[in-house]
């Protein structure tokens, strides 16, 4: 199954959530529907990572494949680029490390310049809120429906540089 199937359960909420938002006048409903996107956010990112990761690792071997699905059976919230890169990518080899740095950053550079967005600031922005709102329940003031919803959409490029790093 394609890593970016898991992103239709995300973008299928956002659809509805575009239809009832501009109707919604509650602050409170507003931050709690922004607080949930976020959270689904994260949990299609977690399990498009789970499936780059053990597909990868299904290609390699089979005994690595089992490995590497018991590795990442509980994910849980520990997505952020810096633990892709040193807790997980890692342990596939250095090479991969550096590929990853280098797909990241050519994605990066292309979007500052035709859209002025950083992926890696969108992604760390969803997993931040995301955080924020499950363990302490409260989005930031910054993080307005239309920002998650950005930050969400420019943050799959983050997974699909993972997915491309991954690659046989």
């Amino acid at each position: 199954m394609p890593h970016t199937s898991h992103f239709q359960l995300a973008d299928d909420y956002l659809n509805h959530l575009d239809s009832v938002i501009g109707v919604i006048t509650d602050p409170f409903i507003q931050s709690r529907c922004t607080g949930f996107l976020a959270v689904s956010a994260v949990t299609v990112y977690e399990l498009a990572i789970k499936t780059i990761f053990i597909e990868f690792a299904e290609g390699k071997h089979k005994v690595l494949g089992n490995f590497a699905s018991a590795y990442f059976e509980r994910l849980n919230g520990k997505i952020r680029i810096v633990t892709l890169k040193d807790e997980y990518i890692k342990k596939f080899g250095e090479k991969y490390v550096s590929r990853f740095e280098k797909i990241l950053c050519r994605k990066e550079a292309e979007l500052l310049k035709t859209d002025r967005v950083s992926p890696s600031n969108c992604y760390r922005n969803i997993v931040t809120w995301r955080h924020d709102f499950v363990h302490e329940g409260t989005i930031p003031a910054n993080a307005t429906y239309s920002e998650v919803r950005k930050s969400y959409s420019y943050g799959k490029h983050v997974i699909n540089c993972l997915a491309e790093t991954m690659r046989r």
